[in-house]
């Protein structure tokens, strides 16, 4: 998997200069990228947010879309890091298949809290979806949500091999997992713009999980 640091090193690269400069410059563009969505996030915005002239910012990053992409991978991989991680400490030992696949549901969902600002990204990105650079959209989406499906894939499989879940299909059914179980929150909050009450969230998440008990258990035929 890619680390946040290795991503950030696909950022692509300036004359050497001050290092805190070149840092303040990524920092805004991701502050004004989650404000204000991909087209307003100007060379010209990004100069004002970081407090330097715009040819500054041309000398560190002479691309500035390419910037943005940058951006938006490393914020893409620190929450599929982060959700890799959820995956292997709810998956590593299961002792009770409902409840543990609802802790898995909730955990799921931390990064909407912990990374507030990806996801206000990812509202602007969902929105512009039609106007943006397909290299950015197919970048995005291979760096962080097919990335976190995959782990979640890996680690499914091997609790199926432990007939656990009766599971052939690691992928579709990873993919089902995260559909049944907490999309329904992420969808109906708007990725977290509008939480929803725990109780409201708690039902959600536990009626997925029987859903996917009932596809998966480790008596289905699959």
């Amino acid at each position: 998997m890619a680390t946040p640091q290795a991503t950030i090193e696909r950022l692509p690269a300036g004359p050497t200069g001050r290092d805190g400069e070149r840092r303040d410059i990524v920092r805004a563009a991701r502050t004004v990228l989650a404000r204000e969505g991909w087209r307003r996030c100007t060379a010209e915005a990004t100069a004002a947010e970081a407090g330097v002239g715009t040819n500054v910012v041309a000398r560190h990053f002479p691309d500035h879309e390419q910037l943005l992409l940058g951006v938006l991978l490393d914020s893409s991989a620190s929450v599929a890091a982060c959700l890799a991680a959820v995956a292997e400490s709810h998956l590593a030992e299961l002792t009770d298949l409902r409840a543990d696949l609802i802790a898995l549901g909730r955990a799921w969902l931390a990064p909407l809290e912990a990374f507030r600002e990806h996801f206000a990204i990812v509202r602007h990105i969902s929105a512009e979806v039609t106007t943006l650079p397909a290299e950015a959209v197919d970048k995005w989406q291979a760096t962080g949500p097919r990335q976190a499906r995959r782990e979640l894939a890996r680690r499914l499989r091997q609790v199926a091999d432990r007939g656990l879940l009766g599971i052939t299909d690691a992928d579709q059914a990873a993919e089902r997992f995260i559909l049944l179980v907490p999309s329904s929150v992420v969808q109906r909050s708007f990725h977290g713009a509008l939480p929803l009450g725990r109780q409201e969230e708690d039902a959600l998440i536990a009626d997925g999980v029987d859903d996917f008990i009932r596809l998966y258990g480790p008596t289905a035929s699959r």
